[in-house]
């Protein structure tokens, strides 16, 4: 039962905005400061990566400390922003998102934050990343099909003024790894 009430304020404490702490106060884009992690804190990332739904009995059974210990070191790593939050890991295929594709895009300079904000509402789009190359943005997105998919692209994506081009790499097949790897 305790291990539920602590899961339960686990839930509210990742439902905060980004960058407030609880109650609201602001902490700045990243959070306050990272502390150094150990070993156990290591090895608790390591078991919540591969099991999100681990109990904090088992976590703190597994590295050997106390129960409050574990939930401690945990609510600091979530303090902290190293864990930024709790999901299932999902088969998109199963889940009628038969169409997986990586998107290139380049985008006009000093345009990132404008970009950011609508391919997030974009339907389908699971990671944004900003990066160095070729191409300014990498977007994954997942539809239901490829006619979905050629929407998306021709006509969402390619609507955005800032984005000057775009290209389409489509996953044929995708393979989950495990984090102790």
């Amino acid at each position: 039962m305790a291990d539920e009430q602590m899961a339960e304020s686990w839930e509210r404490e990742l439902a905060q905005p980004p960058g407030t702490a609880p109650g609201g106060a602001s902490q700045g884009p990243q959070g306050p400061p990272a502390r150094p992690l150990d070993a156990i804190d290591r090895d608790i990332l390591r078991i919540l990566q591969t099991d999100g739904r681990a109990s904090i009995r088992s976590v703190a059974e597994r590295v050997h400390v106390s129960r409050a210990n574990a939930y401690a070191r945990i609510n600091r790593l979530i303090d902290d922003g190293v864990i930024r939050g709790f999901s299932a890991r999902v088969n998109h295929e199963r889940a009628g998102q038969g169409a997986s594709a990586y998107i290139t895009l380049k985008i006009v300079q000093n345009s990132w934050r404008t970009v950011r904000e609508q391919l997030q509402a974009l339907p389908g789009a699971a990671h944004i990343a900003l990066v160095s190359g070729d191409f300014d943005v990498l977007l994954l997105v997942h539809t239901p099909d490829n006619r979905t998919l050629r929407e998306l692209v021709l006509t969402k994506l390619q609507s955005i003024p800032e984005v000057l081009s775009t290209r389409t790499l489509l996953v044929f097949e995708e393979t989950d790894l495990d984090p102790d790897h």
